[in-house]
């Protein structure tokens, strides 16, 4: 073996050394990133808005499932879709944001010895979006007087009134001027809320009878930690007697 030769081997050692050393240079770089990274796991992330106090067991389509390092995942982040059954939004929830336990809570729960009932309040004259799950409102029912031939009148007919649930707004028509959908009569597009209330037997025969025959059906907020209840002769209101 000549000289040549021999200079031609040793390159080529020194060739097969560096790429060697090379290929280990990248395989510890791979590994140091990855023991930063450390293994994924599932979250989710918001595809769409999602109101304040909104029931969330029917938008589950807002949430879109994402893989992203343990190590970087808040302990507060929603890992399983079913923490959010039974659950409504604490806080308006926003298109990109990571879903969190602390963005949710629990439905108020139903006392015992009181029913849920639900009925349409018109969007117009009613809520305002103003009223949420666990508030307390005082509900009034205008009536024309007109059908017993008596004086229009207006009456406190439930007061503090606990919510339990908030719909999504709902088309409607409505009777003539009416605050509630229509069964005869003129008809006039509008849109309702559905509200459910935790009531006991009687308060919830008095709102099932004003959704039926009262002109209007409306809902007033009481303040939290505000006196919720109406005295006996402030329940119902005439023109005349304001004198």
């Amino acid at each position: 073996m000549n000289s040549r030769q021999r200079r031609g081997i040793i390159l080529l050692l020194l060739s097969v050394l560096c790429a060697v050393g090379a290929a280990a240079g990248v395989l510890a770089v791979i590994d140091d990133a990855e023991s930063k990274v450390g293994p994924e796991t599932t979250a989710y992330r918001l595809k769409s808005d999602v109101p304040a106090y909104r029931d969330l067991d029917g938008e589950t389509d807002a949430f879109e499932k994402v893989s992203m390092p343990r190590r970087w995942l808040p302990a507060t982040a929603v890992t399983d879709l079913a923490a959010v059954r039974g659950k409504i939004a604490v806080t308006p929830l926003h298109k990109g944001s990571l879903l969190q336990n602390d963005m949710i809570v629990a439905r108020p729960a139903l006392q015992p010895g009181k029913q849920e009932i639900a009925i349409m309040i018109d969007a117009a004259t009613g809520v305002a979006g103003k009223i949420d799950p666990g508030a307390r409102v005082n509900i009034y029912a205008t009536f024309d007087g007109k059908e017993q031939g008596a004086k229009p009148v207006s009456k406190v007919i439930v007061s503090g009134a606990q919510v339990m649930n908030v719909g999504k707004l709902t088309p409607f028509d409505r009777d003539g001027g009416s605050g509630r959908p229509a069964s005869t009569g003129t008809r006039q597009a509008g849109e309702a809320v559905p509200i459910t209330f935790a009531l006991d037997t009687k308060d919830a025969q008095r709102v099932a009878y004003a959704e039926s025959f009262a002109t209007h059906v409306r809902l007033a907020l009481v303040a939290p930690g505000g006196d919720d209840g109406v005295g006996s002769g402030d329940r119902t209101y005439t023109l005349d007697g304001d004198k």
